[in-house]
């Protein structure tokens, strides 16, 4: 971090006060002072040299911070380029280089600096799930699930890692595994499936296949929360994608705080979608 050094230069005079009588003569005038520019407090005149120059401004945003900005304008390849003039040997731009070609889905180089990160800090957390979206994003759902579950156990309290974990079992089509999975991520931050950033240090993967079964699980797990507006949210959303089974949804155990809301039933009562 670059302090800024500010520098204050006081100037002390000191004029003594001198009372005199009124006589009959001229006054005389006072002798000239020096301009400020000749005065020389606090010096002997007999010193001369140069007055001290100040410090040039150096540039106070760092690598970091300057990437952080163009990867909220979304300006991915040139965030990349300013987290990598930081420190080579710091795990989180390491990471955050990753997740710019991530972004750009250069998921090659994405890869190469999330095991970089990994090989500076192994206990970094954040890098170990982010490979394990490397894998989800070329299907290989299995060893995501692996990276999810080795990065849990070194932070179990990451909500978005559970959301990720949850997200692998459901693309698996193990349906139990995903909602517990997710049930967990609900419990430590109940808005982890709302919250989305281009920013930080951790991908949480939001891609699955069979929308309309995602959310129906999504209504699920928020009415076993007691988060009303947001079960019925993810209902209409699942109707939305095309999901069919109706009678399910009415006399599903995890929806029978629903059942006499009118919003519940206009929702059973909407035209199907066609697809």
């Amino acid at each position: 971090m670059v302090g800024k050094l500010w520098f204050a230069a006081f100037t002390l005079t000191t004029a003594p006060v001198v009372l005199t009588a009124q006589v009959q003569q001229s006054p005389v005038p006072p002798a000239p002072e020096k301009p400020l520019s000749a005065r020389n407090d606090f010096r002997d005149d007999s010193r001369t040299g140069p007055s001290p120059q100040a410090p040039k401004p150096t540039n106070l945003v760092s690598p970091e911070t300057r990437g952080d900005i163009l990867m909220a304008r979304k300006m991915y390849l040139e965030a990349a380029e300013a987290y990598m003039q930081g420190p080579k040997d710091s795990a989180v731009l390491l990471n955050k280089t990753g997740i710019a070609f991530h972004q750009m889905l250069e998921l090659r180089a994405a890869e190469k600096y999330y095991r970089l990160a990994i090989k500076v800090n192994p206990q970094y957390s954040e890098a170990i799930n982010n490979i394990g979206t490397i894998y989800y994003a070329h299907k290989s759902y299995r060893r995501a699930i692996n990276e999810y579950r080795r990065a849990l156990r070194i932070d179990p309290k990451a909500a978005s890692i559970w959301s990720n974990l949850g997200t692998g079992y459901f693309s698996r089509k193990d349906y139990p595994r995903a909602e517990e999975a997710w049930q967990q991520a609900l419990a430590l931050d109940p808005d982890v499936f709302e919250t989305r950033s281009t920013q930080g240090v951790l991908l949480q993967e939001r891609s699955v296949e069979d929308r309309a079964k995602f959310h129906y699980l999504m209504a699920e797990g928020y009415a076993k929360k007691g988060m009303v507006e947001r079960a019925l949210l993810y209902i209409r959303k699942a109707f939305e994608e095309g999901y069919k089974d109706r009678k399910k949804v009415a006399d599903d155990p995890a929806f029978a705080s629903l059942k006499d809301m009118p919003e519940f039933k206009q929702l059973l009562a909407m035209e199907p979608r066609v697809l």
